[in-house]
């Protein structure tokens, strides 16, 4: 037994103030995701007059009732729609995230019409694909709510055209690999985006209100002179009546979903959960999580009163830990499963990444889960440290991260920064599960360092020329550089850049470590059957 011995005071000015910071960024980001579904919700009228379910209400019924929902990438898009933060709506127009449908854990995709009718909105392709990644790597069915206008013209990009063909793929790859496809396409699903459907394992239409064609009738027209309603060309009843795209035909959205859910029924996946273990809740509040991360990255926290408020009886063994002592590594367990935890204290040193990189394939040996709680301003410089290999060890470390064959989890809990992103198992490392604090801040490096670089870089360059320095001109340089820096490495920012799964509250993190462990677990003890083709329409 090796509990952490709280040294929080809650009553101290400090933890006051991370506390009332933490609550004012939580806010926000509620403010925002209320944004999205509001702005989802004014076309409720509209909807229902047409008898049709809003993308929430569909999302909600497709799911068994009083079960957890990991919803995914929320703030996703945040000002690349529109760069006035006050009216720009994150979520990509795209719902996403993990449950149970009729007692099988799968990933949910879901256009959200009421937005722009489902047209694809900026950051929404990679959105898309990342959703896509996490059900092939966790084996995960996938359950696909679709209605959408397909690409806004006004937009178009050649290189989303070209890269979104990789979401097709995935669905083709998906059916190979035993993971079903279950599709209801609701509404319009034109042009390419067809193929959303087309490469579906079951597909359910709705009489009356399912468009599903490679050309709608203006481009028919445009293009060829022929004229058709939409219903002839695509409507539910001409697919599952005479081209055989549709495999059920429902009466409205309710029914739709209905029959996805039977469908899941049905197939006999495995659904299999883990035994129920015996544990025992953390010693000290989770909702002091709120106060024990610095609104300031520059000062110092003690990553154990973050893991001593998530991890079970606050129960924290440990390794190494006098031998690279910034760099904190350890197991614990989690509704009593195992799990190693590896943080920082401040960068990571020689010590502290060969420590980690054993850490990391002891791990890998016992079959544990890695949990990367990153709060580093990256690998440590200085001559003395370049002497003693500092890139060769940051590299094993590195290494190992790539190499593990355990799920690994991460964490962004303050800063990020540098290679140590690299080496806390980043985004660009593929994590299973990849979410942010409402603090995390990820960046190459700080504003400020940015800005003295280069103007370091610059007044060598005219000492070179023997010119002088303006000074002024440098001042407004280095505003400028912070300036852009520091606008890009908040997680409003970067989770609007899909660079994590999502932001979520401190408070939550241990139940949602839980959930995303049993994904973990269960989709590494499914076995589907693997097929050299994907199953094709008749």
């Amino acid at each position: 037994m090796a509990t952490i011995d709280n040294t929080i005071s809650t009553s101290s000015d400090g933890f006051k103030a991370n506390r009332a910071g933490m609550l004012v960024l939580i806010d926000r980001m509620r403010l925002l995701e209320k944004r999205a579904r509001d702005a989802s919700a004014r076309a409720k009228d509209r909807f229902h007059k047409r008898g049709q379910l809003l993308p929430r209400e569909r999302v909600a019924l497709v799911l068994d009732p009083d079960t957890p929902f990991l919803e995914l990438s929320t703030l996703a898009g945040y000002q690349f729609d529109h760069p006035d933060p006050d009216r720009s709506t994150p979520g990509c127009g795209i719902i996403a995230g993990v449950g149970f449908v009729s007692g099988v854990r799968c990933m949910i995709s879901c256009n959200d019409a009421g937005i722009d009718a489902g047209a694809l909105q900026p950051m929404g392709l990679d959105k898309a694909l990342r959703v896509q990644e996490l059900t092939i790597e966790n084996r995960l069915p996938y359950v696909q709510l679709v209605e959408s206008a397909g690409a806004n013209l006004l937009r178009y990009r050649v290189e989303d055209f070209v890269r979104g063909g990789n979401t097709f793929r995935n669905l083709a790859r998906m059916s190979a690999a035993g993971l079903p496809v279950v599709t209801v396409t609701h509404g319009s699903s034109t042009a390419g985006g067809a193929y959303q459907t087309g490469l579906s394992d079951y597909i359910v239409m709705v009489r009356g209100r399912t468009r599903a064609f490679l050309a709608g009738p203006p481009l028919l027209k445009a293009a060829t002179g022929e004229v058709a309603t939409e219903e002839e060309l695509g409507g539910a009843e001409m697919h599952t009546g005479v081209s055989g795209l549709g495999d059920y035909l429902a009466e409205d959205d309710r029914d739709a979903i209905r029959i996805a859910r039977e469908i899941m029924a049905k197939l006999n996946w495995d659904r299999a959960r883990a035994e129920a273990r015996e544990w025992k809740p953390p010693r000290y509040d989770q909702e002091e999580l709120l106060g024990v991360m610095p609104m300031d990255h520059k000062k110092p926290v003690d990553m154990r009163q973050a893991i001593a408020r998530i991890v079970d009886d606050s129960d924290f063994t440990e390794f190494a830990p006098l031998y690279g002592p910034a760099t904190v590594c350890g197991h614990a367990m989690i509704e009593g499963w195992p799990i190693g935890i590896i943080t920082n204290n401040g960068p990571l040193d020689p010590a502290g990444a060969n420590k980690a990189t054993h850490f990391i394939q002891a791990c890998c040996q016992s079959k544990t889960p890695i949990l990367y709680m990153n709060n580093t301003t990256g690998y440590i410089v200085g001559k003395a440290y370049e002497e003693a290999g500092m890139i060769k060890h940051g590299s094993k470390m590195i290494q190992a991260v790539t190499s593990a064959t355990v799920p690994q989890i991460t964490i962004y809990c303050g800063a990020s920064f540098g290679a140590g992103n690299y080496g806390m198992c980043g985004r660009g490392f593929h994590p299973r599960f990849c979410l942010s604090w409402p603090n995390a801040k990820t960046a190459v490096m700080g504003g400020e360092q940015a800005a003295e670089t280069m103007a370091i870089v610059t007044e060598a360059a005219a000492a070179r020329k023997g010119a002088p320095v303006d000074r002024a001109q440098l001042d407004k340089m280095k505003k400028t550089i912070t300036d852009v820096f520091d606008g890009q490495m908040d997680v409003f920012a970067t989770s609007a850049r899909v660079l994590d799964d999502g932001v979520i509250d401190p408070r939550d993190t241990r139940s949602v470590l839980a959930e995303i462990m049993a994904i973990c677990r269960e989709g590494d003890a499914r076995n589907p059957q693997r097929m050299q083709f994907s199953v094709a329409r008749p």
